[in-house]
């Protein structure tokens, strides 16, 4: 994991950039195996948005969008006609506990809260590294979520 502070807001050299696709596309086969799935539409297009953020090193932005695969893929491929909240969604289908953190950490970036922000300023600057962790965990139980059921 390379992080680079004085890269923030700016375009990661292009050896950042490759070293962070091919972790994210050996991460993704990996997941994926052997089996076939069903996959939605719409999780497939956001994955190539997660790992151009990724890949840009945009991680809050990696947070969001991969909670986003997430309820994606299971409402389109494991609950279709599910119309409920996520939270109940994860629960619904098995998925690993560790997703309701995902949610929640989402969740905290989209409905601030005033007293107590989940991102500032400063940890956008002095916290690389710890942001950096959370969007490479948060891309792996995206490609968990994402390979849940397969269709062989």
């Amino acid at each position: 994991m390379e992080t680079d502070n004085s890269t923030f807001l700016e375009c990661p050299s292009e050896e950042l950039w490759e070293s962070r696709r091919q972790w994210f596309e050996t991460l993704s086969e990996s997941t994926a195996g052997e089996a076939a799935y069903v996959v939605s539409e719409q999780a497939c297009a956001l994955i190539g948005e997660v790992q151009t953020a990724f890949c840009a090193g945009v991680w809050v932005a990696v947070v969001l969008l991969a909670m986003a695969v997430v309820d994606s893929q299971l409402r389109e491929t494991e609950l279709p006609d599910y119309k409920g909240n996520t939270k109940d969604l994860l629960s619904i289908v098995g998925a690993n506990e560790a997703l309701q953190g995902l949610r929640i950490r989402r969740n905290s970036f989209v409905h601030v809260d005033p007293k107590n922000p989940a991102i500032t300023v400063d940890q956008q600057w002095n916290d690389r590294q710890k942001l950096e962790n959370e969007a490479r965990e948060a891309v792996k139980l995206m490609f968990e979520a994402f390979y849940l059921g397969s269709w062989v």
